[in-house]
C-alpha cells in the first residue's frame, strides 16, 4: 500500500529541486505533511484543489517515513497518514501527473 501527497506545480518543483519541502501551505500552517490514502485522494483533491490544473500526484511508500508517519482520525473519522517532519524523496516511489478534465481531477488506474 502507498500513501499519497498531492502538489501544485511550484511546489513539486521545490521538492524536485531541493530534495526537500515543508510541503504545500496546508502543511505548514498545520505543523505537518498531510497524505492520502488510494481511496481517499479523489476526495481530497476535489476539497482541497478544485478546478486547479497542472497537479503532480506521488505515491510514497509509508515504511520509509517510520516514526514521523502517524495516521490520525480527521475528515469524517478516518484516519490520515500525517508526516512529522519535511518531506523529502525519501520512498517515492512514482509521480504522476494529475490532469483536471470536465472540472475533476483523473487519478491512474491501479493505485493501491
Amino acid at each position: 500500500m502507498y500513501i499519497y501527497k498531492i502538489l501544485r506545480a511550484p511546489e513539486w518543483a521545490e521538492l524536485e529541486s531541493a530534495t526537500e519541502s515543508a510541503g504545500a501551505p496546508i502543511d505548514v500552517a498545520d505543523g505537518y505533511i498531510h497524505f492520502s490514502t488510494a481511496i481517499q485522494a479523489a476526495e481530497t483533491a476535489a476539497k482541497h484543489f478544485a478546478g486547479v490544473d497542472g497537479l503532480k500526484l506521488l505515491a510514497f511508500d509509508p515504511a520509509a517515513f517510520g516514526a514521523d508517519l502517524k495516521w490520525e482520525i480527521s475528515r469524517g473519522d478516518a484516519l490520515f497518514p500525517h508526516l512529522y517532519r519535511s518531506l523529502t524523496l525519501d520512498g517515492l516511489v512514482w509521480t504522476r501527473d494529475l490532469p483536471l478534465q470536465d472540472g475533476t481531477h483523473v487519478f491512474p488506474e491501479g493505485m493501491e
